[in-house]
């Protein structure tokens, strides 16, 4: 899978997904990211990228005409290089919440193209011309949207063949299912006067296996009933 970013600040995304365990996927060829520079595309000495907004307001708007021509390379580098052309993802505040089934739908594709906004905001033109979709990572403002642009990228990359030693490695993390993670034990068996639980010594596999549903069952419906009732649907067979 490939995935590219169009923003300002490309070293910032090179940097952070270079490291650990998708830098390693990376090296090793399991996926393939790269950012680009939307003020390479801009048409003045400036490199300006940005302008007031009409009708007046506070800050300054993101031109339609350089992230228009960035994205219109990048779709062309992407396909030269032989993917498919790629899915345009706009991270916006008035996007889609971004949650695991997002996560999991846009892993199937081949290619996906994240574009960051900054300032105040993007020309909504140019949303209009390219988006296929828009995300938001929460119900809060960040600087720009290369911080999401990371989170999706991340949460994508690591349900890729090759980036995680086995599905295992995801399929039993928080959200997968629709459920929250069973609490996690390691070495030593007492802690700061804490035990470990004891089914979790027996080994039994299936008293083991028992034990961590009921735990995130238990800490679904206490710590985000919202997703427990959505689960109970599921199980139930009921429409949302």
């Amino acid at each position: 899978m490939r995935i590219d970013v169009a923003t300002l600040f490309p070293e910032m995304c090179e940097r952070v997904m270079s490291e650990s365990i998708i830098g390693r996927a990376r090296r090793r060829g399991h996926i393939e990211f790269c950012a680009h520079q939307i003020r390479d595309y801009t048409l003045n000495r400036q490199k300006q990228v940005d302008d007031y907004p009409y009708g007046g307001g506070h800050g300054m708007i993101m031109q339609a005409q350089p992230i228009y021509d960035c994205c219109q390379d990048v779709i062309r580098q992407v396909e030269q290089a032989g993917h498919a052309r790629p899915h345009v993802v706009f991270l916006t505040a008035a996007g889609q919440p971004w949650n695991e089934e997002h996560c999991k739908r846009l892993a199937t594709y081949d290619s996906l193209l994240l574009v960051c906004g900054h300032y105040e905001g993007i020309d909504e033109r140019v949303i209009e011309a390219l988006a296929d979709e828009e995300i938001s990572i929460g119900d809060y403002v960040l600087t720009g949207g290369e911080l999401a642009a990371l989170v999706v990228a991340d949460s994508v990359f690591r349900l890729c063949p090759g980036v995680l030693s086995s599905p295992e490695g995801y399929e039993e993390e928080s959200y997968y299912s629709g459920l929250l993670e069973y609490p996690q034990y390691s070495r030593p068996e007492e802690w700061n006067g804490r035990s470990v639980p004891p089914v979790l010594l027996s080994g039994h596999h299936e008293n083991i296996a028992k034990w961590r549903k009921e735990q995130a069952l238990e800490r679904t419906r206490s710590r985000r009933p919202d997703l427990y009732r959505e689960y109970q649907k599921k199980v139930n067979g009921e429409n949302s």
